[in-house]
């Protein structure tokens, strides 16, 4: 039997602190959530790699240390509105971490809820560019985390809603699978 208490210590240990992640909130929440209820029964042993473990068709968990720092990225703080896309065990970091979270999992990831905006949006998967939709989504000083890719490693970013519209910084990379549907699209280009 796998001693997954020991596990999660070392994850945090050896994977996440030296990734400069330093957020002490992070390192407490994935200390205390146990990430192999997010896997299927056979797969828990795979919770604490540092790999994408796969939970579903199509869907996988980023990396501990991918997830850790994407979600520093965004600095979530208790109270806020967070909207988790394909994005379980994240979704439960923040919830441990004080924020009101929506989870998004269905087969349509870009049928956001009607009119909502949220402070942070985070993302597990990867996607070609961030859709529209999601950003639409983001409040007035809203955060959008996600990896963008369209090759063999992507950029994680975020992306932030100011007065004067929305930015986005690269912030690392990371190679977590592409969702469905979200490929990058590519065509010709009339100059």
């Amino acid at each position: 039997m796998a001693d997954f208490a020991a596990a999660r210590l070392n994850m945090v240990e050896s994977q996440v602190r030296p990734a400069d992640v330093t957020d002490v909130r992070i390192h407490d929440a994935m200390r205390a959530l146990a990430r192999e209820d997010f896997l299927p029964a056979g797969k828990a042993y795979l919770a604490y790699a540092d790999i994408e473990a796969a939970y579903g068709p199509g869907r996988a968990l980023m990396k501990p240390r991918d997830v850790a720092k994407l979600l520093q990225a965004v600095r979530p703080m208790p109270g806020e509105r967070a909207l988790a896309i394909a994005a379980p065990y994240a979704a439960a970091v923040m919830t441990h971490m004080g924020l009101a979270v929506t989870r998004l999992d269905g087969d349509d990831l870009s049928a956001l809820p009607a009119g909502a905006t949220y402070d942070v949006v985070v993302c597990e998967g990867a996607v070609g560019r961030a859709p529209p939709a999601w950003l639409a989504a983001l409040a007035p000083q809203g955060r959008l985390a996600v990896v963008e890719r369209d090759g063999p490693v992507g950029k994680a970013c975020v992306y932030l809603r100011a007065q004067d519209g929305v930015g986005r910084r690269d912030v690392f990379d990371a190679t977590p699978p592409v969702l469905a549907g979200f490929a990058a699209q590519h065509g010709f280009a009339l100059e």
